[in-house]
């Protein structure tokens, strides 16, 4: 009996440990380590980004070319929305989170002159403590395939 209780326990212990680390928390302030002959460009958190997060939400302040943007999302798989000021436009987005394992993916839509726009972002830490943040978007330029860029960050 003695064993079947500690065997219980030490499962239970084993899935909250599980849990905890499939759930990392971003909270920091990041520094985009730039990449060998890749250009910047839209994509990632910008160059700098402060990250406070946490059980129920992630808040990201990014500095990017076009300024500094703030974004909250909820990490309960609800709805968050957010507005994006640039240029004098404002465009509202609608955001919704969910975590895959020790991945959050962030899908945003939002609509630029009447036509519905899908990015999606995800975010995750490197074994060396390094976040690395994956996004996709229309190709808003040559309207081709959607554009992948994936960026590693430094925390100060």
């Amino acid at each position: 009996m003695r064993f079947v209780r500690l065997t219980t326990i030490a499962i239970i212990c084993a899935g909250a440990l599980a849990s905890a680390q499939s759930t990392p928390n971003f909270a920091g302030k990041w520094t985009l380590v730039p990449a060998p002959g890749t250009p910047a460009g839209p994509g990632g958190l910008g160059t700098e980004a402060t990250i406070t997060q946490d059980a129920t939400s992630i808040t990201i302040k990014r500095t990017t070319q076009m300024g500094e943007f703030t974004t909250i999302y909820k990490l309960d798989g609800s709805e968050s929305k957010n507005t994006l000021n640039f240029q004098g436009n404002a465009i509202d987005q609608v955001s919704k989170t969910k975590w895959d394992g020790g991945t959050l993916k962030v899908d945003t839509t939002m609509s630029f002159d009447g036509n519905p726009v899908q990015v999606s972002m995800s975010m995750a830490l490197d074994p060396s403590g390094n976040l690395l943040v994956e996004s996709t978007r229309p190709d808003f330029q040559g309207g081709g395939a959607p554009i992948t860029t994936k960026a590693t960050y430094k925390k100060n």
